[in-house]
């Protein structure tokens, strides 16, 4: 979709590390399709903890629940890394969905496995102990990686991600690495 996008003069913006995307409460303006870079969703409690909803990576998008429902985004959206994004209208987004078959059934498959990522968290963090918390996470996110590929998130986005603290999860990691299919080089995360 990225290639579409520049081949027919869709405007790509870039961001700096740190640089916000967009904010919780503010209305829906575009869907963003990510050229390079990474982009977190985050919501931020009360005592200013943060929790990771999703992180986007080049060519994967983010931002249409809302813009397809008109509903004020739940989430900040924060450039992770230098990132290029190019921003499609509501009208724009439509268009394309209307137009490409294998796109929409992209998009019906990607907000399914969305909505199963954040079904399986939310249960973990109301009823599981932080061992069984990191362990379907890692599990979940292990599942899409290549034999001896590398797990590339920090523990800290583990932590966010999983509603705990991250002396939490290092102790979890190093505690089940061998039965839970990874292994651990330098502090780094490999499937095995």
């Amino acid at each position: 979709m990225i290639k579409y996008l520049t081949d027919n003069q869709y405007k790509v913006t870039a961001y700096k590390k740190g640089d916000i995307i967009y904010r919780a409460g503010s209305l829906p303006r575009a869907v963003y399709f990510i050229k390079s870079g990474r982009v977190s969703m985050v919501t931020v409690n009360t005592e200013g903890r943060e929790f990771i909803q999703g992180i986007f990576k080049a060519n994967e998008y983010f931002g249409e629940p809302a813009l397809l429902l008109n509903k004020r985004y739940l989430a900040d959206t924060i450039a992770t890394q230098d990132s290029e994004l190019i921003a499609v209208s509501r009208d724009q987004f439509l268009a394309l969905l209307e137009s490409d078959r294998a796109f929409s059934m992209s998009l019906i498959l990607t907000m399914s496995d969305r909505l199963f990522y954040k079904s399986m968290m939310l249960e973990e963090v109301a009823n599981e102990q932080a061992d069984h918390r990191v362990s379907t996470l890692l599990s979940y996110l292990l599942s899409d990686l290549q034999h001896g590929e590398e797990l590339k998130l920090t523990r800290q986005q583990l932590a966010d991600m999983s509603g705990l603290r991250v002396e939490t999860v290092i102790r979890v990691i190093k505690k089940s690495a061998a039965q839970q299919g990874f292994e651990l080089k330098a502090g780094k995360i490999y499937k095995v």
